[in-house]
């Protein structure tokens, strides 16, 4: 078992769902439901998988939920392109976001291989 809370990768993946809750905060009321509902949930869903997985007594078990929120991770720069696309949030924001993902996504694939 892993103490989740000393992860680096939970940390920051923490970090950064408070980041997405203030980017999508601004985005249009219509939204309420559609994308805001959705990169929330599969923002949280990148720590929240870290935890649970953390709990695992096998390293085969936690290496299926990294797996899981890696899928959750490649599911949240897509919801972006898609913002961003409609015009939901800003050049500047998008790229300070996707540039924080894109480590986090390499230090959980990282830390996912360091488990075999």
């Amino acid at each position: 078992m892993h103490r989740f809370k000393e992860l680096e990768i939970w940390k920051r993946s923490r970090l950064f769902c408070s980041e997405v809750y203030k980017i999508t905060a601004k985005f249009p009321d219509s939204e309420k439901f559609g994308l805001t509902n959705q990169l929330r949930r599969a923002s949280v869903s990148i720590p929240s998988n870290i935890a649970e997985g953390s709990s695992r007594y096998s390293n085969k078990d936690f290496t299926r939920f990294l797996e899981i929120t890696l899928g959750s991770c490649y599911e949240v720069e897509t919801q972006f392109l898609i913002a961003h696309d409609l015009g939901f949030i800003k050049e500047s924001d998008q790229e300070s976001l996707r540039k924080e993902l894109d480590e986090i996504t390499k230090m959980i694939s990282k830390f996912k291989a360091s488990l075999k």
